[in-house]
């Protein structure tokens, strides 16, 4: 870097100010990053140059999901804390963050924030918040101390409910509900009903198929039974929520299921505690009264939300503001009870709030006392090894379900996801080397591999790569679908219930394929496949209309309407429906199947020209795709890496399928380095869940952007 460049951004506002400018015209800043250190500038001349650029990179940080900037992981590795410049991004002359901060210490950069009217430790309103070596701006910084204080309230309401117990009736429905204890090891499904039972803050964590919706159900099953004999002549009020429409629905259809299977009394009592189960989920939003075009909701601490139990599935999908706001609308005596995988992919907003409260949940860390309150209260047995003295309360309210039903000890899937969780890049290559061996899991290389290869797996799936399965049963691709809308489509003259029917088995076969992408731009992104997989498909005959719509778009909704009665995610496929036109001469109307998110076989038939925020999805990206299953996935890596390709978003994409999951690669070598990159998101609501007292200024909105 020339020395004179680097003097006069250190030295000067304005010089400092230039160079954040020439960022973001390189595309490594956001001009809204530059324009909150300028905001800053203006307000509070002199500001120093070294607060300035933090603003500007605690800014920056925010656009990628951390809620603050930590400034010593920022001094030790600029290039990895900040990701700046971007890969593959030009820099010509301009020096970066790694140049400017070369040398700094902490305390230089302590120093230069120290600006009363600007930055404080949590004290006042100024906009900015430095307190534990991470800079903030205010409002998240209030929001992690928010969230910290109603943990640690809720906590602490736990002995006194506990004590409250009728662990004998505990015991008795517990037994009633999942059958007698001690059969196979502990049943952490009673384990986490009991400390629902006795706790107004429950956590419970999971892989896919481990059974999070069954244990909901049962323990408001228990809640309610609970509720019943205590002589309440009203049942709880119960909602459920989860953070889009795609996973409510979801939710919802496995909610309804769960509860017509309940093993309850068949007399009036067993019958009042099944009707007591709400099965109709909503989004966190639609919950909370979401008010467009702001950040507020119609529900909080000044109107809270009339319930006794809130129920919020998908937790990691959570970002940091909406989970302060869910907390805000709860009233004080409800329980909250959070179900969600803490490896997934976190929220694409700010923070990882599951992430961070599960964190030491593998260890379990109960304490004695848990240990002997949960075996008079279920019959569990807590294993040694999962035992700590010095555990913490808030472990003592977190579950993790252990075993899995879909991903069994021989599931190579299962295999390969517990392969890239635990970061071992060898045993995950030595699971997919295997090729032909498995049943549920094969690799395709493109190097090499010839023209047309990827279209093929694409288009037609097959067994290729798997062995073959003793029902004969193979993998789909998207053909699959198409050939269904065309071979079975009922003609002109079906009646209603005969076409919906059809949707419904198209929208089925539709769900036995999904391809998955690590980027959205880019020959191996999402945009590109998307063209790619139509183009071939159109090779093929399957799709024949032209234009944007056509008879076997499959679309993703990607924004809530509604008016609609859809939610970002939901996914539809279009079809030519009969129809007569105003001289009554047939011919056929396209029109959008939707399943319907009751729980029931139904679809929703909407015009495509009401569908303005919608995308073609024979490629989403595995963001998008978090909260669905597909029976066949196959996830596409691209040719080079990437920030985004990280252990996290592989496992995620791997875990979404059902049966089949196929991993491509067009180059060698991406997959370990995904596998030795983790998401770690600058946070500190770590501290703040761990913190005795509640910050002086949090709590409130303060200033931001």
């Amino acid at each position: 870097m020339n020395p004179r460049v680097r003097t006069e951004a250190l030295d000067s506002a304005e010089g400092l100010l230039d160079l954040l400018d020439a960022w973001v015209g390189l595309g490594w800043l956001r001009a809204l990053d530059h324009a909150f250190a300028a905001f800053l500038h203006q307000q509070a001349a002199p500001a120093p140059p070294l607060l300035l650029l933090g603003a500007a990179l605690a800014s920056h940080q925010l656009g990628r999901g951390h809620v603050c900037l930590d400034l010593g992981a920022t001094l030790a590795d600029p290039d990895r804390s900040l990701s700046l410049p971007p890969e593959g991004a030009a820099s010509g002359a301009v020096p970066g963050p790694a140049s400017l901060l070369r040398g700094m210490t902490a305390a230089a950069w302590a120093e230069g924030l120290s600006h009363p009217e600007l930055v404080s430790a949590g004290v006042g309103d100024t906009p900015l918040v430095c307190a534990g070596g991470r800079l903030y701006l205010r409002r998240f910084w209030a929001c992690e101390q928010y969230i910290g204080a109603a943990v640690r309230r809720r906590l602490g309401d736990g002995s006194v409910l506990r004590a409250g117990v009728d662990a004998a009736s505990v015991r008795a429905w517990l037994d009633r509900l999942f059958g007698p204890p001690g059969q196979g090891g502990t049943d952490w499904q009673r384990v986490a009903c009991a400390l629902a039972a006795g706790g107004r803050f429950t956590v419970v964590t999971g892989g896919p198929g481990t059974g999070k919706t069954t244990t909901v159900v049962r323990l408001l099953a228990l809640l309610q039974a609970l509720r019943q004999e205590a002589g309440h002549a009203q049942p709880l009020r119960i909602r459920m929520a989860a953070p889009t429409g795609k996973a409510a629905a979801r939710l919802e259809a496995s909610v309804a299921g769960a509860v017509h299977e309940l093993p309850l009394p068949g007399d009036g009592a067993g019958a009042r505690i099944r009707a007591a189960i709400p099965t109709d989920v909503g989004t966190v939003h639609r919950l909370l009264g979401s008010r467009p075009g702001s950040r507020h909701f119609r529900h909080g601490s000044g109107n809270p939300l009339a319930l006794d139990v809130l129920v919020v599935d998908e937790a990691s999908m959570i970002d940091l503001e909406l989970m302060t706001a869910v907390f805000q609308a709860l009233p004080h005596h409800a329980r909250l009870i959070l179900l969600g995988d803490r490896d997934q992919l976190a929220s694409v907003e700010a923070g990882a709030v599951l992430g961070e409260i599960c964190a030491r949940a593998g260890g379990g860390h109960y304490t004695a006392a848990s240990r002997d309150w949960l075996r008079r209260v279920s019959g569990e047995e807590i294993p040694g090894t999962l035992l700590d003295a010095r555990g913490r309360e808030l472990d003592q309210h977190i579950v993790m379900l252990r075993r899995s039903y879909r991903f069994g000890e021989d599931s190579a899937i299962g295999s390969l996801a517990r392969a890239v969780n635990a970061g071992d890049a060898a045993a995950a290559r030595a699971i997919l080397s295997a090729h032909g061996m498995l049943p549920d899991l094969a690799a395709q290389t493109l190097h090499g591999a010839g023209e047309g290869a990827l279209e093929r797996r694409l288009v037609h799936g097959g067994a290729e790569g798997f062995r073959p399965a003793a029902d004969g049963a193979r993998p789909a691709g998207h053909a699959d679908y198409l050939r269904r809308m065309i071979e079975e489509d009922p003609g002109d003259e079906a009646d209603p219930a005969t076409v919906s029917a059809w949707a419904g088995r198209v929208l089925e076969a539709h769900r036995g394929f999904q391809l998955l992408c690590a980027l959205r731009h880019g020959p191996w992104g999402v945009e590109h496949l998307n063209r790619r997989v139509e183009a071939a498909l159109r090779a093929e005959g399957l799709i024949t209309g032209r234009g944007v719509w056509y008879a076997g778009r499959p679309v993703m909704v990607t924004a809530n309407d509604y008016g609609l009665g859809l939610m970002n995610g939901d996914i539809g496929v279009t079809l030519g429906l009969a129809h007569h036109d105003a001289d009554g001469r047939p011919g056929r109307a396209l029109r959008v199947a939707f399943p319907a998110t009751d729980g029931s076989d139904g679809i929703r038939w909407v015009q495509p020209s009401r569908l303005t925020r919608v995308e073609t999805v024979y490629a989403m990206t595995v963001h998008k795709a978090q909260g669905s299953e597909f029976a066949h996935t196959a996830l596409l890596l691209p040719d080079r890496e990437a920030p985004v390709l990280t252990r996290e978003l592989l496992y995620t994409a791997i875990t979404r399928a059902r049966r089949w999951f196929t991993l491509i690669e067009p180059a060698p070598g991406i997959l370990e380095q995904a596998i030795q990159r983790r998401v770690i998101r600058g946070s500190g609501l770590g501290a703040a869940l761990d913190d005795s007292t509640l910050g002086s200024g949090a709590g409130r909105g303060g200033n931001g952007h």
